[in-house]
C-alpha cells in the first residue's frame, strides 16, 4: 500500500468536525434548537485552547461531556472554537471549547452521531485519527455521567465507518 501524502484521515475529520460548526452556527444565529434537537459533546478539557473554570477543570481532569438543549447563552462560534455558558449545579460557566478538542457529538433526537479519535495529552500524535461511529450499547446516561446532563434517552444501533482502515499503518 502506498504512502498518503495528502492525509486523508485529516481532510475527513476536518470536514467532521466542519458539520459541527455549521449546525451550532445555525443554532447561534437563531438562538434556539430546532424541533427536539439537543447535542451531547464530548471533549478533552486539557486539549489546547479549552478554557474552562478551575473548579470544573479539577472535577473532569480529562473529558467532560455537556448537554446543549434547554438552557445555554452567549453561544459563539469562530472557524476553531466555540463559546457557550451553560450552568453547573446552578452555578454559570463560560466554556471555550476548541473544535479539535471534540471527541464525540450526539443528536439523540435523530440518531445521529461522530466520534473522533482525539489523543489524550499523553499519547502519541500519530494516533490522530477519525470515526464516525453509532454504539447501540452506550446510552445517554452514560454520556451524562460525565456532567451534569439530563439522561434518559436510548441510542439506538447505528453502522460504524472507520477511517483507520483506511490510514497507512506505521
Amino acid at each position: 500500500m502506498g504512502q498518503d501524502h495528502i492525509r486523508y484521515d485529516i481532510l475527513a475529520q476536518d470536514a467532521l468536525r466542519g458539520v459541527i460548526r455549521k449546525v451550532l452556527s445555525e443554532v447561534a444565529a437563531t438562538g434556539r434548537l430546532p424541533g427536539d434537537h439537543h447535542f451531547f459533546i464530548t471533549f478533552l478539557t486539557g486539549a489546547p485552547g479549552v478554557r474552562i473554570s478551575q473548579h470544573l477543570k479539577a472535577k473532569y481532569a480529562e473529558q467532560m461531556t455537556i448537554v446543549i438543549q434547554h438552557q445555554f447563552w452567549d453561544l459563539k462560534i469562530t472557524e476553531t472554537n466555540f463559546e457557550i455558558g451553560l450552568s453547573f449545579s446552578d452555578t454559570p460557566e463560560k466554556l471555550v471549547i476548541p473544535f479539535n478538542a471534540i471527541r464525540g457529538f450526539y443528536d439523540p433526537s435523530v440518531n445521529f452521531e461522530l466520534e473522533f479519535d482525539v489523543p489524550l495529552s499523553d499519547e502519541d500524535e500519530d494516533s490522530e485519527g477519525a470515526e464516525i461511529t453509532a454504539y447501540p450499547e452506550v446510552t445517554a446516561e452514560k454520556a451524562a455521567s460525565t456532567t451534569e446532563g439530563e439522561p434518559g434517552e436510548e441510542k439506538k444501533a447505528g453502522s460504524v465507518v472507520s477511517l483507520d482502515a483506511f490510514r497507512k499503518k506505521h
